[in-house]
Parts: C-alpha cells; structure tokens; sequence
C-alpha cells in the first residue's frame, strides 16, 4: 500500500471519527429483560416462538484483549546481529498488532478446492485481516531462547467498542 493510500485512509478515518460523535452506533447485546419476556411467552404454547436473539462476541466479557507476536531474530535480513535483534522486536510487535485485528475485526477465510476423478487435486486457503488498532498498551517485549522474541500487546474493551463504531461507519460509507 503507497503512502498516499495510507495518508487518504488515515484522514478517511479522522473524518468518520469526527463524524461518529455526531450520532451513536448502539452495538451492545440485546438486554436480558427482553429474553425473560421471551421466555415467558414460550411457556405459553400459544404464544408465537420468540425470534432469534444474537449471542454477544466474547471479546464483550473480557476487560481487554490480549494479543502475543513472535519473530525469529536469525532470519532478520542484516548482517548486524544488533540490528537482527531490533528488527526482530520490530516484526514480533507487529505480529502482535495482526492478531490484535483478527480479535477485533475477524478474518476473511477464501478457500479453493478442486476434485477431479474424484480425487482431491488442489486444496489451498487464503486468509486476510485488515482493520485499524489504535490505543493498544504494550504489556511486554521478552526474548524466548536464544533467537526469538515474543511481544504481547493488550487493548482495553471500551477501545474495542470504538474501534468496531469506526469500522461499522467506514462499511458503511463504502457501501454507499
């Protein structure tokens, strides 16, 4: 991605932030009250079932997110083992930070599978993750054996709320 691409989806955001404060997303679970009625009205058979009610994500019982990135300091392309050692932390924070967006965001998953005489000939999966993070706490940078580094990253739930208000108003201006 260029960074004039960067920089246009950057004040994309700033604007749909901006903008968000305008009005509210309401994303919470349905309230428990309105389950109760449900099932009241279930054990009355001649009421009409109750219709589906969405299950809350997990990530809404959890106080904060906790996301952990590994890099192996060998394979670092420098001949500098100095340098292999920071671009390690480099790459093992940024790991942290794609996992953080797969708990946020999800993953889109695209799989392809081709039979031919009955026989599997080709099976492959391709999976992407894209999403913004932005107030992400580093909990730790640790060096795990002699050549690798883990960095674990946690972001709090209230930012997580934000972040999917962010991502509902951006789906939906691309929709348009």
């Amino acid at each position: 991605m260029s960074r004039k691409q960067l920089t246009n989806r950057f004040l994309a955001l700033v604007i749909m932030v901006a903008l968000a404060g305008c009005s509210t997303i309401d994303l919470s679970p349905p309230k428990a009250e309105a389950t109760d009625k449900a099932a009241i009205k279930v054990a009355d058979k001649t009421a009409p079932a109750p219709k589906p009610v969405a299950v809350p994500p997990l990530v809404e019982k959890r106080e904060t997110l906790t996301a952990t990135g590994y890099a192996v300091i060998s394979v670092q392309q420098n001949k500098n083992p100095a340098q292999q050692r920071l671009m390690a932390i480099r790459a093992s924070k940024l790991d942290a930070y794609r996992s953080l967006t797969e708990q946020v965001y999800g993953q889109q998953v695209d799989a392809n599978s081709t039979v031919a005489d009955m026989i599997m000939t080709n099976d492959s999966f391709r999976t992407k993750v894209e999403g913004i993070i932005y107030g992400a706490r580093l909990v730790s940078i640790t060096p795990v054996g002699d050549d690798t580094y883990e960095t674990t990253l946690s972001l709090d739930r209230d930012v997580v709320h934000e972040l999917r208000v962010v991502f509902v108003g951006q789906v939906a201006t691309n929709v348009r």
